[in-house]
């Protein structure tokens, strides 16, 4: 009994928060599409201020040497244009996609800092939708199978024990 009870909350606990995905992840697309945006205007701005003085972004950051902190703007530079092509390209598939296109492109929701921000401003809500109820029954039921699971194998060393008891 006391397992089916716990078996149950944790179906209920996982349900709850699956069902918050949908809003979260419209949260996380919007706030990367605002770090895009961003990182856009400090890319054209690199661009720009080069081909003012005849460089392409790349002679422009081979004359970026000499000091050690111009070594460190190099290096900088350089990591804001791989970051914003990274985001513009997860922006891409993430854009204009309903809830369930954005949990199949869950992997493209891997940048830490917009998560963290994401989530910082983020309030649970019920939702009242399709897709939140769709989310949270599926949670529900992963919760009940995955917590039934490992209630099982941990019960299992006792269930045993206690059959051997009985056979003697």
């Amino acid at each position: 009994m006391i397992v089916k009870a716990i078996t149950l909350a944790g179906g209920l606990a996982a349900g709850i928060a699956t069902s918050q995905f949908p809003e979260f992840s419209q949260q996380y697309a919007q706030r990367l599409g605002g770090a895009v945006d961003e990182l856009g205007q400090v890319v054209a701005d690199f661009d720009a201020t080069a081909q003012s003085v005849g460089l392409s972004r790349d002679d422009a950051l081979a004359q970026m040497s000499g000091t050690p902190f111009m070594d460190r703007r190099r290096a900088d530079m350089r990591a804001t244009f791989s970051r914003h092509d990274t985001l513009s390209t997860a922006l891409i598939r993430l854009e204009g996609q309903g809830p369930f296109m954005r949990a199949y492109y869950l992997p493209q929701m891997r940048d830490t800092q917009i998560a963290k921000a994401a989530w910082a401003a983020y309030q649970p809500a019920v939702p009242l939708n399709f897709a939140g109820a769709l989310f949270g029954g599926v949670g529900f039921l992963l919760g009940v199978l995955g917590l039934g699971l490992i209630l099982r194998l941990l019960a299992m060393p006792f269930r045993r024990r206690k059959i051997k008891a009985t056979a003697t």
